[in-house]
């Protein structure tokens, strides 16, 4: 389909006939401004989200390190209850299973905690525990420490016999922090 002028038509208009290419062609998808936009919006998002996202994990590790020395403590009257002759356990481990399955107790492994708590490491929390080194047992101290202060969690904890846990936010915890 030649127009009737072919000789008063451009080179292009003719090319585009013969071709059937069309004159403008509509590009479909998005701009790299419009592309940049998103990315930069994404950016700006992310940059608000993730310091709240780290202040979180950190909350929840001190939540699971205040659980876990509840449940030591716990552990340690139920162990005393069930070995009077000695008292609190001798080590940390003497509470967990002792990587025995089924786990039947006894004093080094009284099956009490899970294996995990047992080895002193959770959530990003260091767990440790000291006996009064008699027997019977009548005392104990934990605490637990973060693996990386500032990144793991902020605050240190501290209890003893009685069973108040108390916290301190830059140093390892003593008897003398306020209580939680």
């Amino acid at each position: 389909m030649l127009p009737k002028c072919w000789w008063a038509v451009s080179a292009q208009e003719r090319l585009s006939v013969v071709w059937d290419i069309p004159m403008s062609k509509k590009q479909a998808g998005f701009s790299l401004i419009e592309l940049l936009i998103v990315v930069a919006i994404i950016l700006i998002v992310a940059a608000i989200a993730i310091p709240n996202l780290m202040a979180s994990r950190m909350a929840a590790n001190e939540a699971s390190a205040v659980q876990s020395i509840r449940t030591i403590q716990s552990s340690e009257t139920a162990y005393a209850i069930t070995y009077p002759t000695l008292g609190f356990s001798a080590t940390l481990a003497d509470l967990g299973d002792g990587g025995a399955s089924p786990c039947v107790a006894s004093s080094t492994q009284a099956c009490l905690i899970d294996p995990i708590l047992a080895t002193g490491t959770k959530s990003g929390y260091v767990i440790t525990w000291a006996g009064d080194g008699l027997t019977p047992s009548v005392s104990y101290t934990i605490n637990g420490d973060p693996a990386a202060r500032g990144s793991s969690g902020r605050r240190s904890f501290f209890t003893n016999y009685p069973g108040v846990i108390r916290y301190n936010d830059a140093a390892p915890a003593t008897v003398s922090d306020p209580t939680i």
